[in-house]
């Protein structure tokens, strides 16, 4: 879409084209003189053509894009030249293809949330397009990346998530899926690093019951990550000290069901044998339900 510069003539409802005629022509003739009094460069810029607004082809502002982001590294000025091809021809199929590289290219530069934004633009703009999961995709890596260390909120972790399985929900059968889902078990992991973080705390605060409330967490939410095995060990503790011992007892004996071979293991069945009991699953707790759900009791 070309943009042109527009002008209004205003005039008084009451006045004549010879009066505007004769007034225009005055107007002409009080401006020449001020041309010898040091205003000729004044007149000169009103006179010349401005080019400030002129369009570019829309192939060359996407190429150009290309050129500084491939052979010479400038995702940012890419970005712009992208953005441009949006601004000057947003209804082409150029502006369409621009947008999402500007999302890549805002990516690359470690700007998510300008990928963000543009992605998310493309995805309800062109929610049929072939290129869409893809978009979707850098939506949920934008916030993958910005996974804080498990000392802090984890909310940006949480987010990631539910945007990740947007594109698993949405794009199924899409190659992103398949990254999705790998990403989401990193993410899923940090959540339970969290838990564990937060239960260590308590434990060392010898608040037994709010540390079980967060091993309890990552033993059913969290069964796939790394942390379950420490979790379960940690229940077989906290549960010893407090005198539960039928719970630590199957939190010690689905422990080894599992991980047999795990260090975790041999320390928890250590420490019921030290209160002179042996591991036995209790089919009802809830903590061999959690690993009989997913197939893994």
């Amino acid at each position: 879409m070309s943009i042109q510069r527009l002008t209004r003539e205003v005039r008084h409802p009451a006045m004549s084209a010879g009066h505007s005629l004769r007034l225009a022509a005055s107007l002409v003739l009080l401006a020449l003189p001020l041309a010898g009094c040091g205003t000729g460069g004044l007149w000169d810029k009103f006179l010349a053509k401005d080019d400030t607004f002129v369009d570019e082809p829309a192939d060359k502002l996407y190429n150009e894009g290309l050129y500084l982001m491939n052979e010479k590294k400038d995702v940012k000025g890419a970005t712009k030249k992208f953005e441009e091809v949006d601004r000057q021809h947003p209804y082409s199929d150029w502006a369409r293809k621009s947008l999402l590289m500007s999302a890549y290219a805002s990516y690359q530069a470690g700007d998510y949330d300008g990928c963000i934004g543009a992605a998310t633009r493309y995805v309800t703009l062109h929610p049929g397009s072939p290129d869409a999961a893809y978009a979707q995709y850098l939506i949920a890596a934008s916030h993958y990346d910005q996974i804080p260390d498990i000392s802090r909120d984890q909310g940006r972790t949480e987010k990631a998530i539910a945007a990740l399985e947007e594109v698993v929900r949405k794009y199924p059968n899409s190659e992103y899926a398949t990254n999705a889902k790998a990403k989401m078990e990193g993410a899923r992991d940090q959540l339970a690093g969290k838990e564990m973080d937060v239960g260590r705390y308590y434990m060392q605060k010898r608040d037994y019951t709010a540390a079980i409330n967060r091993f309890k967490a990552v033993v059913t939410q969290y069964q796939t990550t790394r942390h379950v095995e420490e979790a379960l060990y940690r229940l077989t503790e906290a549960y010893m000290t407090i005198g539960i011992v039928g719970e630590a007892q199957t939190a010690a004996a689905v422990l080894g069901h599992n991980f047999p071979d795990s260090k975790w293991y041999k320390d928890a069945y250590n420490l019921v044998k030290s209160g002179g009991v042996e591991p036995e699953e209790n089919k009802g707790s809830y903590i061999s339900r959690a690993f009989k759900k997913l197939g893994l009791g």
